[in-house]
This record gives C-alpha cells, structure tokens and sequence, in this order.
C-alpha cells in the first residue's frame, strides 16, 4: 500500500478513536505503541501524529509520549475533525453546532454577494441551482449534493471576503454529513430547492436583503429537518 494510504489510514483511525472517547483526553501513546498496532513504519506514524498536533488534537513530546488533548483544544473548523464527529455519537451536538455558525455567517455572505457577485459567479450561482432542481426531480441525492457544495461555494467566494470564502469546507462537511447519514429525505424538498434560486435571483439582482432571507430561510429549513430526525442521531 502507498504511503499516503497508510498514513491516512492511521491517521483516520487515530483522529476517530479520539473523537469516539476511545482514547481519552490525557490517554497517553507511544509512536512504538502506533507502529506496533498499524504494522506501519515510524515515518508513517509520525505523520500522522504530526497532523492530530496540527488539529490540537494531540501532543508529542520526548520522553514523555503523545498525549491526547481535550476538546478544548481541538481546532473545531477542521473539515476532517468534523467529518469525524458527524461519524460519531457527537452527530447531533455537531450538526447543531454547525447549524448555528451557518446562521451567523451564510446570511451575511449572502447579502454580500448581492453586492459583489461577478456576473460569471452569478452564472455558475445559476447553473449549479438548475443541477440542483434537476437531480431532486430524479432522487439522485449524491448529483445533488454536489450541486449543493458548489453552489454554497461560489455563495461565499462571491462574498468578496476571504475569511467568508475560506468556511467553504465547513459547509461542504455539513451538506455531505447529513446526506450520507441519511438525514435527506429520498427527493430533496422543493421549498429547500426554492429558496436556493430565490437565493440566486437575489444575488442576480443584487437584493441584499432577499439574498439574506432567503439564505436565513435555507438554513433554518435545515436545521429544522434535522431536528425531525433527531431520532435517528446516536
């Protein structure tokens, strides 16, 4: 196996371990311990454990091992840490965490981008909602989400603000999370549809207010379907 595959392996199963409780904050590792336990080289533990430092997931230091670290430390905008706690029995707590930042801030690089939108994103804002209409008629949620992803990317890139532009990930975490964990219904719901090309006319016409309205609505619409399911969130 590659390399990188083996680093990302022991890095996904270490990072979900951690996530999980498996490994506890203040549970203490050795590279010796990780090699062992992956049958990798010290090269590939290292790295991986370099990434988890890099999340504030863990610590590494001579002679006294690598410590895992608590939530407080964890650098939470990670996409990778948050693909892993929407995998884990945290999904609900995350995805109401995520809820409430995008509140905060798509609105807003909404009503931006009624502003700021080039007439090539206004474009590709309204091709990838005539994607998004056409794979909800035909149930195929995995086109339609990437539909999703790039229209929420473009959003925030027409912004005109890098650090509105740089949360395009996050969003791409939460859309995946819930289709993928089955928190989409079989055909998407046409007032979700709806308000995503209200949200696009809006940016064409430059209706700052429409566009944060809408985008408000898109928001609140999903945080609500998935407190419906709440059920189904371990």
């Amino acid at each position: 196996m590659p390399r990188t595959a083996l680093h990302d392996d022991v890095l996904e199963a270490l990072g979900r371990r951690i996530v999980d409780g498996a490994l506890a904050a203040g549970a203490v590792l050795t590279l010796d311990a990780i090699d062992t336990e992956h049958d990798v080289s010290r090269s590939v533990s290292r790295e991986a454990v370099r990434v988890l430092e890099s999340m504030g997931m863990v610590t590494s230091r001579r002679r006294v091992g690598v410590t895992v670290q608590p939530r407080t430390s964890w650098h939470v905008f990670d996409p990778r840490l948050i693909r892993w706690r929407l995998d884990s029995g945290d999904r609900a707590a995350q995805l109401r965490s995520l809820g409430e930042l995008r509140s905060g801030f798509e609105p807003v690089a909404a009503g931006l981008a009624a502003g700021r939108a080039t007439p090539e994103q206004c474009a590709a804002l309204t091709a990838a909602v005539n994607d998004m209409v056409v794979h909800a008629r035909s149930g195929d949620l995995e086109s339609f989400l990437a539909a999703d992803v790039v229209f929420h990317r473009v959003l925030l890139e027409a912004s005109g603000n890098e650090m509105l532009a740089a949360l395009d990930e996050v969003v791409a975490e939460v859309l995946a999370g819930r289709t993928h964990h089955d928190l989409m219904p079989a055909h998407p719901k046409q007032e979700a549809v709806d308000l995503h090309v209200e949200v696009a006319r809006a940016v064409r016409s430059g209706d700052a207010g429409a566009a944060r309205a809408a985008m408000g609505a898109i928001i609140a619409e999903a945080t609500d379907a998935v407190a419906e399911d709440s059920t189904t969130l371990g």
